[in-house]
């Protein structure tokens, strides 16, 4: 289940915004890496009032609480009212990435390999753009997915976005006694 902790942050006018997520994690990964966090996505929605999102998970796999949620959203916070990355207002949202999660970096695809994902490419690879199969790992530079009866291998920076697919199986394997 993901825990959410909404904090409104700056009053600047909507200006000709440039966001860059990897500044941001650039920013702030440290601080959440010795407080035991580790940065799963950064992103910036937009609209009147843009939230920028920061999900983030325990390094220790253990279950990400609402006071977790709390202390990161007033470290963060912190941080970027000092050096003040974003030119708008804005809401910070600090979340888990829940059960079924994003797949975001390689060590992603290892990590959560033999469980049910989806994935979705940019342009289509032999006519497709989404696969939907049990996660095998990687292959040098390519995510190795079982689909059907047919293993395909989808270039990782060819995909858009990809998830993990909600399972009685990847259920199970997130109870905390099931935690290895």
């Amino acid at each position: 289940m993901a825990h959410f902790l909404l904090l409104e942050h700056r009053e600047h006018p909507l200006s000709d915004m440039a966001f860059d997520a990897g500044q941001i994690e650039t920013l702030i990964a440290p601080s959440l890496q010795a407080m035991g966090y580790s940065i799963v996505r950064v992103s910036f929605t937009g609209g009147k009032r843009g939230t920028l999102q920061i999900m983030v998970e325990r390094i220790d796999d253990t279950t990400l609480t609402v006071e977790d949620c709390a202390t990161v959203s007033h470290t963060v916070s912190a941080l970027l009212d000092v050096a003040d990355p974003i030119d708008a207002a804005y809401m910070l949202e600090i979340s888990s990435p829940g059960i079924d999660r994003p797949l975001v970096r390689s060590r992603d695809y290892e990590r959560f390999a033999g469980f049910e994902a989806k994935i979705e490419l940019q342009r289509p690879l032999e006519g497709r753009r989404r696969f939907r199969g049990k996660l095998m790992g990687l292959v040098d530079d390519n995510v190795k997915i079982l689909v059907g009866a047919e293993t395909v291998l989808v270039p990782l920076p060819a995909i858009a976005r990809a998830k993990l697919v909600l399972t009685d199986e990847l259920i199970a394997a997130t109870e905390p006694q099931n935690r290895s």
